[in-house]
C-alpha cells in the first residue's frame, strides 16, 4: 500500500483539520526556501507530511511523488525518507511524529 495519498484535504489545507485527524502526534510548520532538500532522513517514530504551498518530491523507501497542496504522506517508522521542494517556488508542509494508529 502506497504511503502517499494525493488530495487527502481540501484546498486552503487547514492546520486545524490536519491536526485533529493525529492525534497523539507532535505537529510543526516547515516553511522552505527554493531548492530546499532534507535527504536520507529515518525516524524511530511515524511521521506524516502535509502540504499546505508549493510543491515538494518526497521519495519514502525508493517510492517517489511530486506532492502538491492537500497531499498527505504517511511515513512509517524506520523508512527512510527525503524531501525536495521544488526549484521554482518555496513550500510551506505541515508534519508531525507519532504512532499511526495508536498514541504518542
Amino acid at each position: 500500500m502506497s504511503c502517499f495519498r494525493p488530495g487527502a484535504y481540501p484546498l486552503p489545507v487547514s492546520h486545524a483539520a490536519v491536526r485533529a485527524d493525529h492525534p497523539g502526534f507532535t505537529f510543526g510548520v516547515f516553511r522552505d526556501p527554493l531548492g530546499q532538500v532534507w535527504a536520507d532522513f529515518v525516524h524511530a517514530q511515524d511521521e506524516f507530511v502535509v502540504v499546505a504551498e508549493g510543491s515538494v518530491e518526497i521519495e519514502v523507501a525508493g517510492e517517489v511523488a511530486l506532492c502538491g497542496p492537500g497531499d498527505l504522506v504517511r511515513i512509517p517508522a524506520g523508512a527512510r525518507h527525503s524531501l525536495r521542494t521544488a526549484r521554482s517556488s518555496g513550500s510551506v508542509w505541515l508534519y508531525g511524529y507519532g504512532h499511526f494508529g495508536g498514541e504518542a
